[in-house]
């Protein structure tokens, strides 16, 4: 199977593609440096290439039996107007671009990135899929991107949204920055550490692809979570029982907005998300608790 990414040499995209390089599958990925050094597989070819303008990247998706829209500006940062822009245009352009490059001749799977920043803040709420997006900035980027992707969908091909929540993996990601601030003695709860915070492991990430390409008749929107969301108190906790350091010492609410601006809102967003959708269809999860999937990065 020929597969093109987009976003493919970043931490979820260079862990999914070499998962499927392992099993005998062809990958394209597409990025924005100059050249790429992670992945070194004669079954390998990168495209170098800003996804939001259209170009001859488009050209290598004609030939992709699944394609896999992962691109969009990083949004763990402080936000300007400017760069909230970039944050739109790298995700809605992008899925535009890729939609019109889809072949017309032949159904695809095309499986697009959301996340669960789609839902916004709903305090203790036990959100599925069915939920409808939230009001504010994340929700709306969330709301377009999933539309521009299901014009696909139209022409006859199948649509998968990937409403990601935070991804825990060895090799970058939240993980890898987490355990870095509970090492150095300094990690614990964000604001009052009520809210909750949706997660999953990267292998269950990437088995729930491979699951869901198998099962054809399954389409529209997955949240990609693990079926166990904990408070962000309890997330902290035990953070610091698997790394053996002191997981205390909170990040009030007023500092982090001085320091992030607009986006501490998002930090502090209480996000109680489950995998509905999955769990119905069958799907197990090898890491359903997070201390099982902590144990196994550390």
């Amino acid at each position: 199977m020929k597969i093109f990414i987009t976003g493919g040499t970043g931490f979820v995209g260079t862990y999914l593609a070499t998962d499927f390089l392992k099993k005998g599958h062809s990958v394209i990925a597409t990025g924005t440096r100059s050249q790429q050094t992670v992945i070194n597989h004669p079954a390998f070819f990168y495209v170098t290439a800003d996804t939001s303008l259209p170009g001859a990247w488009q050209q290598s998706v004609k030939d992709a039996d699944m394609v896999i829209n992962l691109a969009g500006k990083s949004i763990f940062k402080r936000w300007s107007k400017a760069y909230k822009e970039q944050i739109r245009d790298s995700r809605i352009l992008t899925t535009r671009h890729l939609v019109a490059a889809l072949p017309k001749d032949r159904p695809v799977d095309l499986f697009s990135t959301s996340a669960v920043g789609y839902y916004g803040n709903r305090g203790d709420e036990l959100i599925t899929e069915k939920e409808p997006p939230a009001a504010d900035f994340l929700g709306q980027v969330g709301c377009d991107w999933e539309n521009e992707a299901l014009a696909a969908a139209d022409a006859g091909h199948r649509v998968v949204l990937m409403r990601l929540g935070v991804v825990f993996g060895k090799d970058g990601g939240a993980f890898k920055q987490m355990a870095a601030v509970f090492k150095r003695f300094t990690g614990g709860p964000i604001g009052d550490g009520r809210q909750w915070f949706p997660w999953i492991h990267i292998r269950d990430l990437a088995g729930a692809v491979d699951y869901i390409l198998e099962k054809k008749h399954l389409d529209g929107p997955f949240n990609f979570c693990a079926p166990n969301p904990l408070r962000n108190r309890d997330v902290a906790k035990t953070f610091g029982t698997v790394l053996k350091r002191p997981s205390g010492l909170k990040a009030p609410p007023f500092m982090l907005r001085l320091v992030l601006g607009e986006f501490a809102d998002t930090l502090l967003a209480s996000q109680r998300v489950v995998p509905d959708r999955l769990l119905k269809d069958g799907f197990v999860f090898r890491f359903p608790e997070l201390d099982q999937a902590l144990i196994d990065l550390v």
